[in-house]
């Protein structure tokens, strides 16, 4: 059996009425759209409430079908996991699943949630929104993205009032541990997550599974992830669900394309199968790198990448945003990269930006940092620095 697919704009106000309906079965599936939603495009099987629109890192849409089933046992468990159920501030757009997520907690709590005006993340907005949603019956938690963290960070109001909250879940991009250390010494009760659109948003909190969520790693540290909160597949790509999801037995599971490790029950995310870089025949672990130049002083965020070298085949280069838009010495961010992850590691270059380049709610778009590193660097592909 089938049910028609509804197409509602990307404004919270739009989505909360119809996911609600969608949820509980007395309305169509929706699709909450970014850009301007068409009626009548497709119909999808019963048990789907929500399809969420989702490019990932390859560029080509990809329309994900999560059940209504699915929904509420990611919600079940986040609650499990946190304080209970809770009231939430919205700070994503909910055309993107850890939004959507927001607001299918907070229905499933009781009311919907309190949503952050219209309009570029600025600190100010974020901390009178956060007194306000904080100010009632808890316990009180929102999610956030790690650059508009560093925002609240960097603001001393928005700091005081992101305090307020029992939980603040930090995903859709790695967070680095300075970052992270320095929430917490500020007093946010910080959780980052782990998960994507096909998991319902966030099913590992601080490295654990949620309840039913189960992980494995293989021996290339591909991350498979199981349990009730997978989605059903994607819309008419019969395709990608061959080629993404498997079943072992009675269970199924999700092929992801990041690499991770498991240490006494603790999952370590190290990043994406196809982002290590290949530098003189080595490969450098992009991430690791950039959790060693987050620690240099002065830096707020950092994005390694690596561009075409006709000698080294990639040259590895970091940009950087930093407090006073002044560079890092790059003897010293080469030192303190090589000591901690040996010589190839180390960035050749440093370019400073105003914003690092950023798709979806908050993931670094490494396609658009190489390009920008390639035009600011004195790295070309005829030739090394």
């Amino acid at each position: 059996m089938e049910r028609p697919l509804r197409d509602v704009p990307a404004g919270a106000a739009d989505l909360v009425g119809a996911l609600s309906a969608a949820l509980d079965g007395t309305g169509p599936a929706v699709r909450c759209l970014e850009t301007t939603p068409r009626e009548g495009l497709a119909h999808v099987p019963s048990d789907v409430a929500v399809v969420v629109r989702t490019s990932g890192s390859t560029g080509r849409p990809r329309d994900v079908m999560l059940t209504a089933a699915a929904l509420r046992a990611s919600a079940d468990a986040t609650a499990e996991r946190l304080h209970g159920p809770g009231a939430w501030l919205l700070a994503l757009p909910v055309h993107h699943v850890a939004g959507l997520q927001v607001v299918v907690r907070a229905l499933l709590a009781g009311a919907p949630p309190r949503v952050l005006a219209d309009g570029p993340f600025r600190a100010a907005t974020f901390a009178a929104a956060a007194r306000a949603a904080t100010a009632g019956p808890g316990p009180h938690y929102t999610s956030l993205v790690p650059t508009q963290l560093v925002r609240v960070l960097d603001d001393p109001g928005a700091t005081a009032a992101a305090r307020a909250f029992d939980a603040i879940l930090v995903g859709g991009a790695a967070c680095p541990p300075p970052l992270l250390a320095r929430a917490r010494a500020a007093g946010l009760r910080v959780v980052t997550t782990y998960g994507m659109t096909e998991t319902c948003g966030g099913c590992v909190y601080d490295g654990r599974p949620l309840a039913g969520v189960r992980v494995a790693v293989d021996a290339e540290q591909r991350i498979s992830l199981s349990g009730p909160v997978l989605a059903a597949g994607y819309l008419h790509r019969p395709d990608l669900d061959a080629a993404t999801f498997t079943t072992s037995g009675d269970e199924r599971w999700l092929r992801t394309a990041d690499r991770g490790r498991v240490d006494d029950g603790v999952l370590h995310v190290l990043g994406r199968l196809d982002d290590v870089l290949v530098t003189g025949g080595v490969k450098v672990d992009p991430h690791a790198v950039e959790d060693v130049v987050a620690a240099l002083p002065g830096v707020r965020e950092v994005c390694v990448v690596g561009v075409p070298d006709q000698h080294w085949g990639q040259a590895v280069v970091a940009l950087v945003v930093t407090q006073d838009g002044t560079p890092p010495p790059l003897t010293t961010l080469r030192t303190a990269v090589a000591a901690a992850l040996g010589p190839a590691s180390a960035p050749r270059q440093v370019v400073v930006v105003d914003a690092l380049p950023l798709r979806g709610p908050g993931k670094p778009d490494r396609r658009a940092a190489a390009r920008v590193a390639l035009e600011r660097t004195a790295v070309h592909p005829s030739g090394s620095p």
